[in-house]
């Protein structure tokens, strides 16, 4: 099954790419490496803002870090049609970075940014979707997201 046919199984229509609210670019490629910048949670095309420990439940988060992976996959499928391919082109998930908006006690970042590596697996399949990762919890993000998450992919 292509990912193509995966993502319209999930029911996951890609957005284009987010223009970049500051001086950076939304990926750069260097060999055969992706680099994405960190995308914020958006809910209804506005930042999805709050605070987990305080305003957001774990599972709230989760939903706000899949909903990064949707934009980091449309900036990802821009990347590939950059370098000639699509998203069938991408060898592997290298790396995950997620920054979480969270109180000092909240210690459940690895299970917020799941909501994310979980949606990486299931479009790309076990060996090309798994991943290293960070989950840092933060004292505030950019237009105070609840979450930020950066990716890093291997193109064939």
């Amino acid at each position: 099954m292509s990912i193509r046919e995966r993502l319209q199984t999930l029911g996951i229509e890609l957005p284009p790419v987010a223009v970049p609210a500051a001086a950076y670019v939304p990926f750069v490629q260097t060999g055969k490496l992706v680099f994405l910048s960190g995308h914020i949670a958006k809910r209804g095309g506005q930042p999805w803002v709050g605070q987990l420990g305080a305003t957001m439940t774990t599972a709230e988060g989760q939903a706000a870090a899949r909903a990064v992976a949707i934009d980091l996959l449309g900036t990802l499928q821009a990347a590939c049609q950059a370098a000639g391919t699509d998203l069938d082109g991408v060898a592997r998930i290298v790396k995950v970075l997620s920054l979480v908006n969270s109180t000092p006690t909240f210690t459940e970042q690895h299970l917020v940014t799941n909501g994310c590596s979980e949606l990486l697996q299931q479009v790309f399949g076990p060996e090309v979707g798994a991943h290293a990762r960070s989950a840092f919890g933060v004292a505030q993000l950019p237009l105070g997201a609840c979450v930020e998450i950066e990716l890093i992919a291997e193109l064939r």
